[in-house]
């Protein structure tokens, strides 16, 4: 008896474990990335840019709300929000209340599709169904119907009132002592909203720096930041694969970037130019897949500072 079920026993003993891990601690544990990005012109001051996305807010999330308006602590000198702030159609003011703190200083924000529509309850394994057909978001796949729409006009509304900057196919432009730093963004290209003509040709003479600001990095947006001379890319999205496998890494981007790129510092290259991007793994989840494993919930604190 034990020399034939011991085995399967004991692996739906980790399994379990390792459910419960991920579901009670790790989605929890909030952490914060720090990373330094060799990008200004030489001679300006550093400047330090806190990155927030995928906060899928779910009514309740007491720990995840204190964590959220305890970064404003940090001083950063700006703050980004690359997107899907929602996964619950009454999250509008809890997000808007976690985030209070920090609109309180300059800042930016694009919208995700999680902003827009609510979740849906779907199989995970069709993530990986996607990866190998090609096929991510409205990008090759038939449009979704009976969706539910998220206020996010409430959202917008919000955030628009602190002054951030809605960065949806337009650019905007935070001065900050003395330098000014243009932002260009891009509405959400997992749901074809991205609209690049819009925004094309590069940064501009005036800003002393520029950067592109996405919520999903989807390789044609990357292409073209890049290819127009953006130095640094700024996106979310992935979750950081959510799900990873310990010394592996992520299974899937939920979008055509590779895994080796799905959270974290790293570069894009296109038509002979180079930027530095990163992506945010976020510090939520979708309200029906409310797991993480081997991909704590995150934010980044980036210190911009001169090109080597």
């Amino acid at each position: 008896m034990r020399a034939r079920y011991g085995v399967p026993l004991g692996i739906a003993a980790a399994g379990a474990a390792g459910l419960v891990y991920a579901a009670g601690f790790e989605v929890r544990s909030f952490r914060l990335r720090r990373v330094t990005v060799p990008v200004l012109p030489a001679g300006m001051r550093p400047l330090r840019v806190l990155q927030v996305s995928d906060i899928h807010m779910v009514g309740g999330q007491r720990k995840k709300q204190r964590w959220l308006r305890s970064l404003a602590g940090l001083r950063p000198d700006f703050v980004i929000n690359t997107g899907d702030n929602l996964s619950d159609p009454q999250g509008v003011p809890e997000v808007l209340d976690a985030l209070g703190p920090l609109m309180d200083l300059p800042g930016a924000y694009v919208f995700g599709s999680n902003d827009y529509y609510g979740p849906t309850l779907r199989n995970p394994a069709r993530y990986l169904l996607e990866k190998s057909a090609g096929r991510h978001g409205l990008n090759g796949n038939p449009p979704v119907t009976g969706v539910v729409h998220n206020p996010w006009e409430d959202l917008r509304d919000g955030f628009d009132a602190a002054g951030w900057l809605n960065l949806t196919n337009t650019r905007g432009t935070l001065k900050l002592e003395g330098v000014t730093v243009e932002l260009t963004g891009l509405d959400d290209p997992h749901i074809k909203r991205d609209r690049y003509a819009r925004v094309a040709g590069g940064p501009s003479e005036d800003a002393d720096f520029s950067m592109g600001v996405v919520h999903a990095p989807y390789l044609r947006v990357l292409d073209s930041f890049t290819a127009d001379g953006y130095p640094l890319i700024l996106g979310g999205h992935t979750h950081g694969g959510q799900l990873c496998i310990p010394f592996y890494g992520a299974l899937v981007t939920n979008c055509d970037l590779d895994t080796d790129r799905v959270k974290g510092l790293s570069r894009h290259t296109a038509e002979g130019r180079t930027s530095y991007l990163h992506v945010s793994a976020g510090c939520g989840t979708s309200r029906y897949t409310p797991v993480r494993f081997a991909c704590p919930p995150e934010a980044t604190l980036m210190t911009l500072v001169g090109r080597e």
